[in-house]
């Protein structure tokens, strides 16, 4: 009896000082992301990405063309404040799986659950290329979604908490080695008027609804 005693005690032990660490564990993931009827925001579900703050001069976000350049559209804020845009789906890295929660500072594509009209081309957002003319890194469509590492890197995202509100952040980890920008992501108006999405210091706050 007193040997069963013995071996129990040490698996006690054991149990005991790994319980904390389990729940340090548990502390430290990252908090679910929110839509606006306090719902967890989940892979594979249809949401509307709308302003937070309304009478800012757009609705929700929806893709368009920049001037005579039509594919691939641009990430932009539909003009007319009603409008909630077009539905979005978000695909959390390593949780690709319908129904994952999304959560804040994570890496996630973003893709319009809209069919593409430009051949051979996604929906999913991605970063193009330094505007030298209009000095602006814009956010555009085209992407890859999924397979994280340095040739997918432009088209990864991250939703972070910005007061009692979001916004979304440019700044990718799914590649140890690359060099990347880590910006918010704000609206530029162009010279036509379109409010584009842009890497920028005054973050856009957004809300999320599911469609």
């Amino acid at each position: 009896m007193r040997s069963a005693v013995l071996l129990i005690l040490p698996f006690l032990l054991f149990a005991l000082a790994t319980k904390p660490l389990l729940g340090e564990a548990a502390a430290k993931e990252p908090e679910v992301v929110r839509d606006l009827n306090g719902g967890k925001l989940r892979a594979g579900i249809d949401y509307y990405i709308l302003p937070a703050v309304r009478g800012g001069g757009g609705g929700g976000l929806t893709m368009g063309s920049r001037g005579e350049q039509t594919c691939p559209p641009d990430v932009v804020q539909d003009r007319h404040e009603v409008s909630k845009g077009l539905p979005l789906t978000l695909t959390p890295l390593n949780s690709s799986k319908k129904g994952h929660v999304v959560r804040v500072s994570t890496d996630l594509n973003i893709k319009f659950s809209a069919a593409s009209a430009c051949v051979d081309q996604s929906n999913v957002w991605n970063l193009d290329n330094y505007d030298g003319f209009i000095k602006q890194w814009f956010v555009t469509t085209s992407g890859e979604q999924g397979n994280p590492g340095a040739r997918t890197v432009s088209s990864w995202f991250k939703i972070e908490k910005n007061g009692d509100d979001y916004s979304l952040r440019f700044c990718p980890t799914v590649c140890d080695y690359c060099r990347v920008l880590c910006r918010d992501i704000g609206i530029f108006v162009d010279e036509t008027g379109v409010r584009r999405l842009a890497l920028s210091d005054v973050p856009f706050k957004v809300m999320f609804k599911k469609a």
